[in-house]
């Protein structure tokens, strides 16, 4: 079996059809095998034999030859999936895909969204509620600053301040027990 032609859209039909082809008529061969061994068994008494020993004793193991028949059927079958599978997913997988992204891109000009343009418009919307939040004006963002020119950064006029505290004064840690009244020992 050559690999490299296996791995081409008829090598691979062609050796699924091949292992179908061969497990159906094993499949076949094991049924009829099957009712003539049941057919010979249930005519052949072993001493000790009580009446209808010998057909159930047919019937157990042809059961099992019937199980061999349907699973190799089973298998004719999954070799066929093979088939179907490296189609799907190997062979028509990147023009499935080119599809798929050709429909993307023409929802994304219907909609008119570009993405430059989202953020872009997404920058704007944070820098104005960042803007907001922090009390400072609303300032327009230039999109991309000159060669020398600097980008304004946004500095606090009091940097990790809580109210009652001075700058540069660190306020003292509080004692656990000031936040639970002191029990007396039982």
């Amino acid at each position: 079996m050559d690999i490299e032609a296996l791995m081409t859209q008829k090598g691979m039909r062609d050796f699924t059809d091949e292992q179908r082809q061969t497990f159906t008529t094993d499949a076949t061969q094991i049924r009829q095998l099957a009712q003539i061994i049941q057919a010979r068994l249930a005519n052949t008494q072993i001493d000790g034999d009580r009446t209808g020993s010998a057909g159930r004793r047919a019937r157990k193991v042809a059961r099992r030859l019937t199980k061999v028949a349907r699973l190799v059927e089973k298998a004719a079958a999954e070799t066929e999936a093979v088939n179907a599978v490296y189609l799907r997913e190997v062979v028509e997988l990147p023009a499935r895909r080119a599809r798929e992204l050709e429909k993307k891109n023409d929802r994304r000009q219907r909609l008119g969204i570009a993405a430059a343009n989202v953020h872009d418009k997404v920058g704007k919307s944070l820098t104005t509620s960042t803007n907001t939040l922090t009390g400072m004006p609303p300032v327009q963002p230039q999109t991309q600053p000159y060669a020398g020119q600097q980008v304004p950064q946004y500095v606090s006029p009091q940097p990790f301040q809580f109210p009652g505290q001075t700058a540069g004064q660190a306020a003292p840690v509080p004692h656990i027990g000031d936040f639970f009244g002191q029990q007396e020992a039982l």
